[in-house]
């Protein structure tokens, strides 16, 4: 096992280099980078005092831009250099666990994701509990009444709700619920009120609450299907074996042989995937979400570095998130070790 993790350990430095290598070679030929986007904004403002016109404010490429003013905008940016020593120069950093700078709020991409990360933490981890605590139930109790009117409605109403997009949703909940053509029990925007900080501990946890019931609810619903259809499957299968006809045959009842043999193995594919469901929802970020319900998330962070060429923050956060996706899967194929001893990595 030893051997076996260390050469998924090794394996991770040629994917994480092979990852950050074609991404920084696609931005190269991406158009409107900083520099360009700095040029368009000076010569917009260099139209009617101040402010671009219709017409005069639209980029026109480096014309009329003192070339000795476009050179120290890229030494700004550090774009002075060659492509190949930018590139190994943003390994070396990376290897020091240096994520840069931003471009656009000139912070570190550290204290970015560190800011923006309480938001998608808390729409994460809660719709991680909430799909496992209702799902797991949920798919045992169809799996033991599977053929059921319960078993149908069950499966029509779960696959209904992974049809319907989250944000659609997450509208529909805005519009009865959050203050639309109906009512206002709770608040449309943001993941805690204005006074906050003057509200004692039960007021501010309440508060909280009461911020994040909607958007939490709108991804939720849409992710019960796979968890609960996957649970269902595993527990037929594993009902219909030999081991459960001999354990019946002895004499155990359907409670002892559910919950001491089926249920076990039963949920071997379930949790197998629960570490890597679990660190990934720590850094789940849903752009659509986050913007239905002004929440300035990891996934809101993700989408303005994109437009905005924000190249730091865009091979920063990837540089992260890939890091931590390798690990989760390495931790996810060690949790058949913990839940079925008879796995062998040789």
């Amino acid at each position: 096992m030893y051997a076996y993790i260390l050469k998924r350990l090794l394996l991770m430095l040629p994917t994480l280099f092979g990852v950050i290598c074609i991404t920084f070679c696609v931005i190269q030929f991406v158009p409107g980078g900083p520099v360009e986007q700095v040029i368009a904004e000076m010569q917009g403002k260099g139209a009617r005092g101040g402010e671009a016109a219709a017409s005069g404010g639209a980029y026109r490429g480096r014309q009329g831009v003192d070339p000795k003013q476009v050179e120290e905008i890229k030494k700004i940016y550090g774009f002075d250099k060659p492509a190949p020593e930018r590139f190994w120069q943003m390994i070396g950093q990376f290897a020091r666990f240096d994520l840069g700078r931003s471009f656009l709020h000139n912070k570190s991409v550290w204290a970015l994701i560190k800011e923006k990360l309480p938001v998608s933490m808390s729409l994460g981890l809660w719709t991680f509990f909430f799909v496992y605590l209702i799902s797991i139930p949920l798919g045992i109790l169809k799996a033991v009444r599977a053929g059921s009117r319960f078993d149908t409605a069950s499966t029509f109403i779960v696959l209904l709700g992974h049809a319907v997009p989250s944000f659609v949703l997450g509208v529909v909940l805005l519009v009865l619920f959050g203050g639309g053509s109906f009512v206002q029990w709770f608040p449309f925007r943001g993941l805690v009120s204005s006074n906050w900080e003057e509200l004692s501990l039960l007021g501010r946890i309440t508060d909280y609450l009461w911020h994040i019931t909607l958007p939490v609810t709108a991804m939720v619903l849409g992710s019960f299907a796979v968890t609960t259809l996957l649970t269902k499957n595993s527990v037929l299968e594993e009902i219909h074996k030999q081991y459960v006809l001999t354990a019946r045959a002895k004499g155990l009842g359907e409670g002892q042989v559910l919950w001491r043999h089926v249920f076990r193995n039963a949920l071997i594919p379930i949790m197998t995937g629960f570490p890597a469901a679990f660190i990934g929802a720590f850094f789940t970020g849903s752009l659509l979400i986050e913007t239905l319900f002004s929440l300035d998330g990891l996934g809101l962070l993700s989408y303005e570095s994109v437009i905005r060429r924000d190249y730091p923050v865009v091979l920063g956060s990837l540089f992260l998130f890939t890091l931590i996706g390798l690990f989760t899967t390495l931790i996810r194929d060690l949790a058949y070790l913990w839940v079925d001893p008879r796995v062998r990595f040789d």
